[in-house]
């Protein structure tokens, strides 16, 4: 499906009901929104770990502009501002009130781009495996501790100087890395409709990937908050999660740090991170009501 959100179209996919019987009554379910990683990969990497939450949530998953089946859009308008001002108008094209938003990887900078320009407007984030603010050695210190000398120096050429070729090599040799489970499947990645050309016109240290801060707009932020990062991620290491937690404010924030667990949380750990997402949401859902 597609909406029409700030001059570009988005496509958006539902899973679960928004409204569910509950004996005699219709039961109103809390909505989340995911909020995409890559840049240019699609909505598809959050299935179907995410869709696991129908039970007590009814999910919507859109393509950022510039991602996967919404429009390519001009280059230009492929920004953190631009994609958080997309994710308050999908918010408000679709009647989503007070949001559960959950964004991974990347799709943690966009969350927290949205979060600090509209920060009353959801009633919940939950931000896994992102950073306010990337400091790329300490990214290619952790692809060397997981995988070695070579594999950090595949990461490193490829983020200092973004190209397709240097992505291909880093998506086959590099992205392995990302799942600290050995038997994840790498499905996922077949999966994805990539708009390689996203990717490197954000990616990198000299973009605006290496250049957005928002470490002293944290505190703006005005809802509960979830943060959950795995001690063994390559490309948004534990430390940024520490960054990031600490600018937050602590009596509404709760960090879960999980042992022997890479960049995908849910993938690696999904019976404890499923159980601390549904935790959240009814606390979330309780609290707003």
């Amino acid at each position: 499906m597609f909406v029409s959100v700030n001059g570009a179209k988005l496509y958006f996919d539902v899973d679960g009901e928004g409204v569910t019987p509950d004996g005699s009554v219709m039961r109103e379910k809390p909505t989340v929104v995911m909020v995409h990683g890559g840049p240019g990969a699609d909505h598809t990497v959050s299935k179907p770990f995410f869709s696991q939450l129908t039970d007590i949530a009814q999910v919507v998953y859109y393509d950022h502009r510039g991602n996967g089946r919404s429009d390519l859009c001009d280059e230009d308008t492929w920004t953190l501002e631009q994609w958080a001002d997309d994710l308050k108008g999908l918010c408000d094209a679709l009647g989503i009130e007070k949001p559960i938003v959950i964004g991974t990887s990347f799709g943690g900078f966009v969350t927290l781009a949205y979060a600090t320009k509209y920060p009353d407007h959801a009633s919940g984030l939950a931000l896994i495996s992102t950073s306010a603010k990337v400091e790329f050695p300490a990214v290619y210190d952790a692809f060397h501790r997981v995988g070695g000398e070579e594999i950090s120096k595949i990461a490193e050429a490829y983020w200092e100087n973004p190209t397709d070729e240097g992505r291909a090599l880093y998506r086959d040799r590099c992205v392995p890395f990302y799942d600290f489970a050995e038997d994840n499947s790498s499905d996922w990645l077949v999966r994805i409709l990539w708009r390689n050309e996203t990717a490197l016109w954000f990616n990198g240290p000299n973009n605006e990937h290496g250049r957005f801060d928002f470490r002293d707009r944290l505190s703006k932020i005005n809802c509960p908050t979830l943060v959950m990062v795995g001690e063994e991620d390559p490309i948004t290491p534990p430390e940024f999660s520490d960054a990031l937690v600490a600018g937050l404010r602590a009596d509404q924030t709760h960090y879960i740090r999980f042992d022997r667990c890479g960049h995908g949380v849910v993938g690696d750990k999904p019976d404890e991170a499923l159980k601390a997402l549904r935790q959240f949401i009814r606390s979330v859902s309780t609290s707003s009501r």
